[in-house]
């Protein structure tokens, strides 16, 4: 009758519950159930309606249960067991007091969580009538013993019959369905009931659900993985015969023929021999060999020995004789069969990789990036493009991109075309579909793109164009058609494309794309065609796009309805560097006069771009620090400057004195000859310090200003000055060396490019004559090469001449300028005022303003011994002798 008892409570608590719960994570010893005192219906436990109360009241709500003497009832239609009866207050209480009475911690435990049951649905009589003689006369330890079990005993029944209704599928217990109409229904099982009485439930059973804790909710269920099944399997397929394999010497050990014959052949231990291939694995009698070798590890079950064999055949005569040998007759002897036990290793070593192989790559196509979807396995498929807006965290605004006015101006317009176009719209404008920046490099593409993406209120999405292509063929036109996809979901928004040269060179005349990978390229190209300008084309996606190499880009991208607008992005002029160094220097210490800074900062770097002059900004910056400077000085920014420009000084390479000289004269040769030469550069710095890869000395030349254009005057004294270093060992020396090389390459260059492009020889004439050094035959004749030749020795034969002729008018002051080098080693513009005076020619204003060398100063001696020679030849012999009177 207790079992019956407790099955109708399980069947009631359940019922009670109304959820579905897994007996694995419900029942693991013991099943907590925590009653529910609000019920949706009182047809969920009965299939007839509740009978009103006698004294006629209306019948209240099952949901206005209300809980008498702060106790939740059970409801009206639970009629208790025969045998049970319902718990007073003070019997709970005394139920929770036998729980602390518990002699273990689990058991008080599981008294308190059953307490909370048998409060609602009664108790036996039995354990009533111990509560109540706890209460009144107390205990003794066989009764407590007794009642304890009794309680655990309940709660192991209930769970066992919770787990069983789990198990047959309960209808009510397993799903929260209502049941189906059955011809013998219990009165505790749940009516059919009707759609409306149903959806009540159902609401009901939320509302109850929203007040539970989180913690208390069962974990979702575990969906079952083939691919899982498949990791671990292949793994286990594997590892396991590796395992076997390195781990063996556990349950085995190798022995030699002699080792068997006289630890275990010869005292009759050996039962069997078992041949597997060239190994013979040894089964022994157990009993005998473990009272033989008690400390031996031979008697342990499971454990074998093995030896090898050359053949068999070798192997049964010598066991043959062997036995013959201890006279063993031939009924007794030792039986040898022969297995094939390795076939199971063999194959799970040659099938495993594969299988485990398989099982990962399922693994990774499930979880990897793109799960497998319209990306491809792993993701292959998907775009790399990051996506920004104005809530991202790039710092980059419009305002730190400085020297490029037109080109800033040009993608601000896109801007404002995507942020408000019916401005355009309502006049009959379309928004450009695109714009190539194109430039040398560090000029400012990507900061431009860059600040777009800081500065647009759309999103933004970047991506390389080495991005597009890999290994895998089709994924570079995948990865295209997904980034745009994404860019049109986004509309309007920006698409930036940096180094477009990568997938986008041209098709023509080879174009690279001949060969397998090449193929892959062109697709990836075709593709892009197609987004940009095709059937699929949205007006609301712009696309720009960087590169340094315009000229080997495909003509059908570069045309109008594709990239319509093409932005040269050139090295800044003299106010661009200006409001460029502006923007860097706002973020180092100097206590500098800003405006007199950038001017001559901007003067000192013709040419660079805009990371070379973030580079030299940083330069300058470090090299402060490292002196423990406050503050970035001038100094800091000239030798900054100077390291940008003629590379790191080579303070490990010391030279001769002789060869110190020799550089000195050499250096003092250009020197002079910039200084008095009326369209040669202004000279600007000179120095005998060795620096960057093979410069033993350097003259640094400043052009007077931005010039775009230079005349034959100004190509010829720019020839002779580059010839003053060589002239100058000539006239000072009595042999030359091998520093001139540079110099005449420069020299041999410039001057076949005024023959052959640029149009300055009376013989040739306005010819243009393109050197191309991968063409197998010349443009042009043999007589017409020849006409090229002499040409250009004319004119390197009259720029020679004519830097001759300054340099022997100024041969003393050659020496001044040397004689200074080899005492300071450096040389600026001011010290050249100095100590030549300032400049026959008038310089520009803007040159003027910055280098007006009232700056300079006697130059300190050094304070440390250098290689300069002493003071009695501290003069060449030739300087003395122009010295002395002519006879």
């Amino acid at each position: 009758m207790f079992r019956s008892s407790t099955r109708q409570l399980a069947r009631t608590a359940r019922l009670s519950l109304g959820t579905a719960t897994r007996p694995a994570s419900r029942i693991a010893a013991f099943a907590r159930i925590v009653p529910t005192t609000n019920f949706s219906t009182s047809r969920r436990y009965s299939s007839q309606p509740p009978s009103p109360p006698e004294d006629g009241s209306k019948s209240q709500a099952p949901k206005e249960h209300k809980e008498e003497h702060g106790q939740p009832q059970p409801p009206p239609e639970w009629k208790l067991p025969p045998g049970w009866v319902r718990l007073s207050k003070e019997e709970i209480k005394q139920l929770y007091i036998l729980a602390q009475k518990a002699p273990t911690k689990t058991v008080a435990l599981r008294i308190g969580e059953i307490t909370k049951t048998l409060e609602v649905h009664g108790a036996p009589k039995e354990l009533s009538e111990l509560l109540e003689k706890q209460r009144t006369e107390g205990l003794t330890i066989v009764d407590a013993m007794k009642a304890i079990r009794m309680v655990k005993e309940l709660a192991e029944q209930l769970a066992g019959e919770l787990e069983k209704g789990a198990v047959q599928g309960n209808t009510d217990f397993n799903s929260n369905k209502p049941g189906q109409d059955k011809p013998n229904q219990s009165p505790f099982e749940e009516p059919k009931g009707t759609e409306r009485e149903r959806a009540h439930g159902q609401r009901q059973g939320q509302g109850q659900g929203q007040q539970k804790n989180k913690k208390d909710e069962p974990p979702p269920p575990r969906v079952f993985d083939i691919s899982e099944l498949l990791y671990w399997t292949g793994g286990a397929l594997v590892f396991y015969p590796l395992y076997l394999m390195f781990f063996a010497g556990e349950s085995s050990r190798e022995i030699t023929w002699q080792e068997l014959r006289k630890n275990f052949l010869d005292r009759g231990l050996v039962e069997k021999l078992v041949v597997m291939g060239d190994r013979v694995r040894v089964e022994l009698n157990r009993e005998a060999t473990q009272s033989l070798y008690p400390d031996s590890a031979a008697g342990k079950p499971g454990f074998n020995y093995y030896f090898s064999i050359g053949s068999v055949d070798a192997f049964e005569r010598r066991l043959d004789e062997a036995q013959k040998e201890l006279g063993i007759p031939s009924r007794e002897r030792i039986p040898v069969s022969y297995a094939t036990e390795g076939m199971f290793t063999n194959l799970l070593l040659a099938f495993g990789p594969p299988v485990l192989l398989f099982g990962l790559l399922i693994f990774a196509s499930r979880r990897g990036a793109g799960g497998g979807g319209a990306g491809g396995m792993f993701g292959f498929g998907k775009s790399k493009a990051k996506m920004f807006n104005h809530d991202t965290a790039v710092k980059v605004k419009f305002a730190d991109v400085a020297g490029m006015d037109e080109a800033k101006t040009e993608i601000m317009e896109f801007v404002s075309f995507l942020k408000s176009p019916e401005r355009f719209e309502k006049l009959g404008a379309k928004i450009p579909r695109g714009a190539i920046l194109s430039g040398p490099p560090g000029t400012g593409k990507t900061l431009l793109a860059k600040a777009t993406a800081g500065e647009s209120q759309v999103p933004f999405f970047t991506v390389s164009g080495s991005e597009f292509v890999e290994m895998f063929v089709g994924v570079g036109a995948s990865r295209v058609r997904d980034l745009f996809a994404t860019a049109r979901k986004s509309a309007p928004c920006i698409i930036f494309i940096d180094e477009i040269d990568a997938i986008g060179r041209s098709r023509s005349d080879g174009g690279g794309f001949r060969g397998g990978g090449n193929d892959e390229r062109e697709a990836t190209l075709n593709q892009i065609l197609t987004e940009m300008d095709g059937f699929n084309t949205s007006e609301q996606v712009v696309v720009l796009a960087g590169t340094n190499r315009p000229d080997v880009l495909d003509k059908a991208l570069m045309r109008p309805g594709r990239f319509d607008r093409h932005i040269h992005i050139d090295r800044p002029t003299m106010k661009g560097r200006q409001e460029i160094f502006k923007v860097h220097l706002g973020k180092i210490v100097t206590k500098e006069d800003m405006g007199h800074l950038t001017g001559r900062l901007a003067a000192l770097t013709p040419g660079f771009a805009g990371a070379d002059i973030a580079n030299a900004v940083n330069e300058a910056a470090l090299i402060a620090a490292r002196a423990n400077a406050n503050t970035v000085e001038m100094i800091h920014f000239e030798q900054a400057i100077e390291r940008v420009v003629g590379g790191l000084e080579r303070k490990s390479l010391v030279l001769s004195p002789e060869e110190k000289r020799t550089v000195a004269y050499h250096e003092a040769g250009h020197a002079i000859c910039g200084w008095f030469f009326r369209w040669a550069d202004p000279l600007l710095k000179v120095s005998i310090i060795p620096r960057g890869q093979g410069a033993l000395g350097y003259a640094q030349y400043l052009p007077s200003g931005d010039a775009y254009l230079m005349n034959t005057n100004q190509l010829m004294d720019r020839m002779a000055m580059t010839l003053g270093g060589r002239v100058s060992e000539e006239l000072h020396f009595p042999s030359v060396t091998t520093g001139a090389s540079d110099d005449f390459k420069k020299v041999t260059h410039m001057a076949t490019t005024m023959v052959t492009q640029w149009g300055m020889s009376e013989k040739l004439g306005p010819l243009h004559f393109q050197n191309d050094q991968n063409q197998m035959h010349k443009p042009f004749a043999e007589s017409t090469a020849q006409t090229i030749d002499a040409e250009v020795r004319r004119i390197v034969d009259e720029a020679y001449t004519q830097c001759k002729t300054l340099l022997v008018a100024r041969k003393k002051e050659i020496g001044i300028v040397a004689e200074e080098l080899l005492r300071k080693e450096m040389l600026s513009r001011d010290d050249l005022v100095r100590l030549l005076g300032p400049r026959e020619w008038p310089e520009k204003e803007e040159f003027a303003k910055y280098f007006d060398g009232k700056h300079g100063a006697p130059p300190p001696f050094p304070t440390e011994s250098t290689d300069s020679p002493s003071d009695a030849q501290s003069q060449p012999a030739i300087i003395e002798r122009l010295d002395e009177p002519t006879k």
